[in-house]
C-alpha cells in the first residue's frame, strides 16, 4: 500500500494532516522493523540449525572415512574391500556437500543477515534517533509557545523581547529537527530498495544527494513557495471560546482562501466539548487593540455563520500581520461611533437605552463581581451602541439574543451617560458644599429629564449596592466608577483633576442618601455655615489648564434671580473667590461631611 509523500515544506506548517501522513511513514517504519527483526531471528535460527546439521554429517563422515574392516587372515576378500572403499568415497561426498552447504551458509549470512541487521541498526535505528529528537523539540516548542501566547500584553516591553527571542529560538531547533526526520524517512523508504538488491545502489546515491541538497535548501523558511490550489494561508490559530463557566483558548488548524473568504477551522486536539466550527464565510476582519484584550497577537473576524464576532490569537505578531493582509484586515477605530450630539440626547430612545441596559444588569448579573468595573470590548460597545441608536430603527435591539454580555452592556450605559448633557448640570455642583442638604437641593434644581435619568440610574446602583456581598461593588466604589462619569469636566484643568475626589463622594452620597434626595424635596430652610463674601474685584490671572483651548468665559452672576437661597448665594459667592478661599471652603466641606455621616 502507497503512502502520500512527505514534503520538507509541510515540516513548517505542521498541520495535522502532516502529522498523519508523518504516523503512516512511522507505522510503517515499525511493521519494516519489526519484518527485519523476525527475519534476522528465523535466519539466524535456519543458520544454525544447518550448521549443526552439517557439523553431525561431518563428523558422521569423519567416521565412515576411518571405517577399517578386521579380517581373518593374511589379506582382505574383494567384498571387504570394495565396502571400505565405498565407505571412503561416500565419506568424501558428504564432506564436499557440506563445505558446498557451509559456503552457501556463509554467503547467507554475509549477503542478507548482516546487510539487514546493519540496516535495521544504522538506518531504522538513526531515523527513530531523529524521532526521538523531532518529539522532543516539538514538545519544547509547543510547550514555549503555549507559555508565550499567555503573557500579559501589559507586560514590559524587555520582557517580551526576551520572550520572543526564546520562542524564535526553539522554533528553529523545531523546524530544523522536522526537516531531518523527514529526510531520514525518505531515505529509509529508498534504502529498502537497494540494501538487498545491489543494482539500485547507483540510482540510490544519486538521488540521496539530491534529496540532501533540497533538505539543506528548505531548512530556510523564504524557500518555500506557494503552490497552485494551495489555501492562500494556512498555520495555527487559537480561537476564544465562550462556555457556561467561562472562556478557553482552543488550538486551531487553519486555512484560508481568498477567492471564496472561506475559512476551514480543524481542532488540533478534538475533544468532546470542543466546538467543530468547520467552515465559516468571513465578512470582515479587524485588529484587536492592545489594551482592548490581555492576549497579545489578537484579531477579530465577523462571519455569516455565527452572530458575535470570532476572536483569534496568531503566534506572532509577524504571523498576525500575515493573517490579516490575506484576510484584508483592518486597523481598529479610535473614535467615538456616535459622530451626530443629536444620536446621544436625553430623548425616549435614550431612556429606552438606559432602561433596558438595568433590566438586563438586575436580570442577569447583578451578583456578578465587579459589574460595572470590568469592561467590555470596544468593537461590541461600539457595535451596540450604533445599532440601538441608528435613525432608521432605533432601539430594535434584543439584549437577551446572547450577541451582548454584562460587560458590553454596562460599558454601553457609562459611554452614553457620558455623552448626555446630564453632567453638565452637576459639574456646577461638584465645587458647592458637599453636605447631604446643599446636594439634596442641586438636585432638585436640575431639569426635570436630567433629574429623571438621575433617580433612575441611582436607584438602580442602590439595587447593586445592596448585593456588595456578592458583586464587592459598594457606594464608595460605585462612586469611583460613575463620578467622572456623570460630572466629567469640559476642560482638562488641574482643578478638574483635583475635583475628582470630590465628584466620587457626590455620587456616593446619591447612593447612601437616596431615599431622602429623590424621595421628598429639600428642605429650604437648613442654613449653610457663613462663608466669606465675595470678593469685589475681578481675578486677574487665568486658570491653569492643560488643555490648548482657551478658558470658559462664564457670565456675571445675578443674585436676584437666586431668590435669596444659600445654596444659591454659594454659587454666586465661589464664582468670585480667590483660590486660598476655595480651598478653605473645600477643607469646611469635607470637614461637615465627616460630622454628617
Amino acid at each position: 500500500m502507497g503512502h502520500p509523500p512527505l514534503e520538507f515544506s509541510d515540516c513548517y506548517g505542521d498541520s495535522p494532516d502532516f502529522r498523519e501522513r508523518l504516523k503512516c511513514y512511522e507505522l510503517e517504519l515499525e511493521r519494516t522493523s519489526k519484518f527485519l527483526k523476525d527475519v534476522i531471528k528465523d535466519g539466524n535460527n535456519v543458520i544454525s540449525a544447518i550448521k549443526g546439521y552439517s557439523v553431525a554429517v561431518q563428523k558422521f563422515s569423519q567416521t565412515l572415512s576411518v571405517f577399517q574392516f578386521d579380517f581373518i587372515g593374511d589379506f582382505l576378500t574383494d567384498d571387504e574391500i570394495n565396502i571400505a572403499g565405498s565407505f571412503h568415497e561416500f565419506a568424501g561426498l558428504l564432506q564436499e556437500v557440506e563445505d558446498d552447504r557451509m559456503m552457501l551458509v556463509q554467503n547467507a549470512c554475509d549477503l542478507l543477515i548482516k546487510p539487514l541487521e546493519k540496516f535495521r541498526k544504522e538506518q531504522i535505528g538513526v531515523t527513530k534517533e531523529k524521532r526521538k529528537r523531532f518529539e522532543k523539540e516539538s514538545e519544547k516548542y509547543y510547550s514555549q509557545l503555549d507559555k508565550h501566547l499567555n503573557l500579559s500584553a501589559k507586560k514590559k516591553e524587555t520582557q517580551l523581547q526576551e520572550a520572543d527571542e526564546l520562542l524564535e529560538k526553539e522554533k528553529v531547533n523545531f523546524y530544523e529537527s522536522s526537516v531531518e526526520y523527514v529526510y531520514h524517512i525518505q531515505q529509509v523508504q529508498d534504502r529498502k530498495k537497494f540494501d538487498v538488491v545491489e543494482p539500485t545502489r547507483n540510482h540510490f546515491e544519486s538521488t540521496r544527494e539530491e534529496m540532501e541538497e533540497l533538505m539543506n535548501r528548505m531548512k530556510h523558511p523564504s524557500q518555500i513557495v506557494k503552490m497552485q490550489g494551495q489555501p492562500t494561508i494556512e498555520g495555527y490559530l487559537y480561537s476564544q471560546e465562550r462556555w457556561a463557566l467561562g472562556v478557553s483558548w482552543v488550538k486551531y488548524y487553519c486555512k484560508y482562501h481568498k477567492d471564496s473568504k472561506l475559512l476551514v477551522m480543524v481542532p488540533s486536539e478534538p475533544k468532546p466539548a470542543t466546538k467543530q466550527v468547520g467552515h465559516l464565510k468571513l465578512k470582515s476582519c479587524i485588529r484587536r487593540k492592545t489594551e482592548s484584550i490581555d492576549k497579545r497577537f489578537c484579531f477579530e473576524i465577523e462571519t455569516y455563520e455565527r452572530n458575535t464576532p470570532v476572536t483569534l490569537q496568531a503566534v506572532s505578531e509577524a504571523n498576525r500581520k500575515l493573517w490579516m493582509e490575506a484576510m484584508d484586515g483592518k486597523e481598529p477605530i479610535y473614535h467615538s461611533p456616535i459622530h451626530k450630539q443629536a444620536e446621544m440626547e436625553l430623548n425616549e430612545v435614550g431612556f429606552k437605552f438606559v432602561r433596558k441596559c438595568i433590566n438586563f444588569v438586575e436580570t442577569k448579573g447583578i451578583t456578578q463581581e465587579g459589574v460595572y468595573r470590568t469592561v467590555g470590548s470596544n468593537i461590541q460597545v461600539q457595535k451596540l451602541l450604533n445599532a440601538f441608536f441608528d435613525q432608521k430603527c432605533p432601539g430594535d435591539v434584543d439584549f437577551h439574543s446572547g450577541d451582548w454580555d454584562i460587560k458590553t452592556i454596562t460599558s454601553a450605559m457609562k459611554f452614553y451617560l457620558r455623552c448626555v448633557t446630564i453632567h453638565r448640570n452637576l459639574i456646577e455642583s461638584e465645587n458647592l458644599d458637599n453636605r447631604l442638604g446643599a446636594i439634596h437641593s442641586l438636585i432638585y434644581k436640575l431639569p426635570e429629564k436630567n433629574r429623571e435619568m438621575l433617580n433612575l440610574l441611582i436607584q438602580h446602583l442602590v439595587n447593586v449596592c445592596s448585593n456588595s456581598g456578592d458583586n464587592l461593588m459598594t457606594p464608595s466604589n460605585m462612586g469611583v466608577i460613575f463620578g467622572p462619569t456623570l460630572m466629567r469636566a469640559e476642560e482638562e484643568t488641574v482643578a478638574a483633576m483635583l475635583d475628582i475626589k470630590f465628584q466620587n463622594i457626590v455620587v456616593e452620597i446619591l447612593i447612601e442618601d437616596y431615599t431622602k434626595i429623590f424621595c421628598s424635596a429639600p428642605d429650604e430652610s437648613s442654613t449653610a455655615p457663613p462663608m466669606p463674601p465675595p470678593r469685589i474685584t475681578p481675578r486677574k490671572r487665568q486658570p491653569i489648564t492643560m488643555s490648548k483651548r482657551p478658558p470658559r468665559i462664564y457670565p456675571a452672576v445675578n443674585f436676584g434671580q437666586f431668590q435669596n437661597t444659600e445654596s444659591n448665594y454659594l454659587c454666586g459667592t465661589l464664582a468670585a473667590c480667590p483660590p486660598f478661599i476655595v480651598w478653605y471652603f473645600i477643607y469646611c466641606s469635607k470637614f461637615l461631611l465627616a460630622v454628617t455621616k
